[in-house]
């Protein structure tokens, strides 16, 4: 059942927005070579509790850290730990709060130092598919119109659409209904409808879209090992057409975050 949010409840929504994009643009400029994962992940969850928020990751389903973040080959629920970036990498960072009883969910991919024109060409292809998508929604379109537009976004630049993790509807529920793919037939699924709110999230690969879960049990990975990237925000549908909750604001406007002084990994 799809849970059609009220006025109220999209304010709401906003406010548990607005702290996943402060703590995502912090984390952004952070990231560089020699930084090892698991001081972001301490400095994400540092913060957001500062901004009166709660992590909503860390031990959902039993995951153990509050950012996924997952380098390279990484798809998605990477861990956090002593891995050091490298010059060269890209890393995605999937991030979700709850505050004030609502769930909000983003992510990006960031390079890391110098990387190739190839890993950079596969970066904007994610974050250009998901503002195909985004342009499909709009009243009397149906859901699969944002699904068919993502894959045809990725594929017209000779990238392939991940197919066993897809976006979700979300609220009071960090998942809810409805499912929201990054491929299929336009045409298909549910009428948009203002109140509805979505976290739309293409996730892609440079080779095939096939997927591996690593010993951990969380960590996915391409199977052929090509580089994947990730990007994700929270999407209200209005009367007005689609908002983005979780925008973030631009880099240039952002005061630049120091690394956490008091970690002991730092």
């Amino acid at each position: 059942m799809i849970i059609y949010k009220s006025a109220a409840e999209l304010e709401a929504m906003r406010q548990s927005s607005r702290i996943v994009a402060a703590v995502l643009g912090e984390l952004e400029p952070l990231i560089r070579p020699g930084i090892r994962t698991r001081d972001l992940d301490l400095y994400a969850e540092k913060r957001t509790r500062e901004l009166g928020a709660v992590p909503a990751f860390k031990g959902y389903r039993g995951y153990p850290a509050s950012v996924c973040i997952s380098v390279n080959e990484e798809i998605i629920h990477g861990i956090p730990s002593g891995r050091i970036l490298q010059e060269g990498d890209i890393v995605s960072l999937d991030f979700g709060v709850l505050y004030e009883g609502f769930f909000s969910d983003s992510a990006l991919t960031v390079p890391v130092g110098r990387t190739s024109p190839e890993a950079l060409k596969l970066v904007a292809a994610a974050e250009r598919s998901f503002f195909k998508g985004l342009e499909q929604m709009k009243e009397g379109n149906r859901l699969s119109d944002i699904s068919a537009a993502v894959q045809q976004s990725v594929e017209s630049e000779g990238f392939s659409v991940i197919r066993q993790f897809i976006g979700h509807g979300i609220g009071r529920a960090l998942h809810e209904e409805p499912q929201v793919p990054n491929f299929g037939a336009p045409g298909r699924g549910p009428k948009l409808r203002p109140g509805m709110t979505l976290a739309i999230e293409p996730m892609i690969a440079a080779g095939g879209y096939e997927v591996e879960i690593l010993e951990d049990g969380w960590t996915a990975v391409t199977r052929d090992r090509s580089l994947s990237a990730h990007f994700e925000h929270t999407v209200a549908m209005t009367e007005n057409g689609p908002e983005i909750l979780s925008a973030r604001t631009p880099a240039a406007a952002r005061p630049r975050p120091s690394l956490l002084k008091e970690s002991p990994h730092a």
